[in-house]
């Protein structure tokens, strides 16, 4: 039998753990609504939330001003996605994905929060088994830090091959160099949807992006204003 201060330091600990999941709770809002958005002509209904949470890393549970970018982007230019295998970096509720699931042979959705994570899955779901046409391509989410090799090992193990597209808005290039590499120059583009917030950065991925090996192609005619902000879409190769 433990002595008293054994079990007054166990009830400590307890109270401590519970008190951490009300915080925990406090922060994390997941109001999400069930929302319409048109792309062209595509409509697509996700869950998301409709104004951020409290805590800075559940970005992911909004739909984003370089998401936007993207969707359009991507749903005037479909014939880019016709029977591709796609990655997606940074998925967050999954619209991207979404849009390109009624495309695609191969939608894989990432995404590094697990709260994320959780509503990202429901809308795979929701339109896996949505009364209207089924995608016709395989849908799967996983968990996808950045920087994070064995996990991103876990997905190249299970997708050995690569993929025919990376995508990703508002992203940190470097993550995609080793994507790129997996099929070879000329074999994977990385679309990426950049949304300027400051000047300083816009030359530091150019630049970046070369010292890496990559080419990065501003796409013309697809600089414009989101929001209040400048977005424009880079497509990137290995040189």
């Amino acid at each position: 039998m433990g002595s008293e201060s054994d079990k007054g330091r166990e009830a400590i600990v307890e109270e401590e753990e519970e008190e951490i999941v009300c915080l925990e709770s406090f922060f994390i809002n997941d109001d999400y609504q069930l929302t319409k958005f048109t792309f062209g002509s595509h409509v697509l209904e996700l869950y998301c939330l409709q104004s951020a949470s409290t805590d800075f890393d559940l970005t992911g549970q909004l739909v984003w001003p370089g998401a936007m970018l993207m969707n359009g982007y991507l749903s005037e230019n479909a014939d880019i996605l016709q029977g591709c295998s796609v990655l997606e970096l940074g998925s967050g509720v999954g619209i991207t994905g979404v849009l390109c699931s009624k495309f695609c042979r191969k939608v894989i959705f990432t995404d590094h929060n697990d709260e994320v994570l959780k509503i990202l899955k429901k809308n795979i779901d929701l339109h896996g088994h949505s009364s209207g046409p089924k995608p016709s391509a395989e849908l799967e989410a996983a968990k996808l830090e950045w920087g994070n090799s064995d996990q991103l090992g876990q997905i190249l193990k299970k997708h050995n091959d690569g993929f025919d597209l990376i995508l990703g808005a508002d992203i940190y290039i470097l993550i995609v160099e080793q994507l790129l590499r997996i099929r070879g120059q000329g074999n994977c583009k990385f679309i990426l949807a950049y949304v300027s917030r400051a000047r300083q950065m816009d030359s530091a991925i150019l630049r970046e992006g070369a010292q890496h090996g990559m080419l990065m192609n501003e796409v013309s005619g697809t600089r414009c204003t989101v929001g209040n902000l400048e977005g424009v879409i880079y497509e990137i190769t290995l040189q």
